[in-house]
């Protein structure tokens, strides 16, 4: 594929990651995703042959991956969990306040909204959740309770995002940085 079309592609996944995250799943459609995007309607079935999931699905992965690979960067910096989580937080809660506490997880709408529904979807989700719990996992590399604690740390995080969206309200990230802080010394 030549540059005109890596791009067209990349503004279809942009525009469909933008109304995903603020509209959900089933609030976004793809009349909506190419009309943000710009990009011709045979584009949208060029690029993705398997219509919305195809599309949903990739732009959550590249999300998910964009934000996995911040954690690595921050981790390969040695950094402590606690100071990876807490920096993680502050830039998500950044993001989140940016869009008007419309945007938060790029992963946690499309799992609530589609994990009972789409094999193809949950298996997505799955695949970016399980990224990140890698991360931090490596991170706390030589504690027994390691996995434990990954899943704990990615569960907070998401916890403390659903929190701050409804609160409207960077408080709960704040003290969910705080908490593990202490809960990991």
């Amino acid at each position: 594929m030549g540059q005109k079309g890596d791009e067209t592609r990349d503004r279809l996944l942009d525009a469909a990651q933008g109304l995903v995250e603020s509209r959900g799943y089933f609030g976004t459609g793809l009349n909506q995703v190419i009309e943000i995007s710009g990009a011709p309607r045979g584009s949208l079935y060029f690029h993705f042959p398997r219509g919305k999931d195809q599309l949903i699905g990739e732009s959550v992965l590249r999300a998910g991956r964009s934000i996995g690979e911040a954690l690595e960067a921050m981790a390969g910096s040695g950094a402590t969990v606690a100071e990876l989580v807490a920096t993680a937080l502050g830039h998500l809660g950044d993001r989140l306040e940016e869009s008007g506490w419309s945007r938060g997880c790029p992963v946690a709408t499309v799992a609530l909204e589609t994990a009972a529904s789409s094999d193809a979807l949950q298996e997505v989700c799955s695949e970016v959740y399980a990224s990140w719990e890698r991360v931090v996992r490596t991170r706390l590399d030589g504690r027994p309770d390691a996995d434990d604690l990954a899943v704990m740390i990615i569960a907070l995080i998401e916890g403390a995002l659903l929190l701050a969206k409804a609160h409207r309200s960077r408080d709960p990230l704040d003290r969910v940085a705080r908490q593990i802080g202490v809960l990991l010394g």
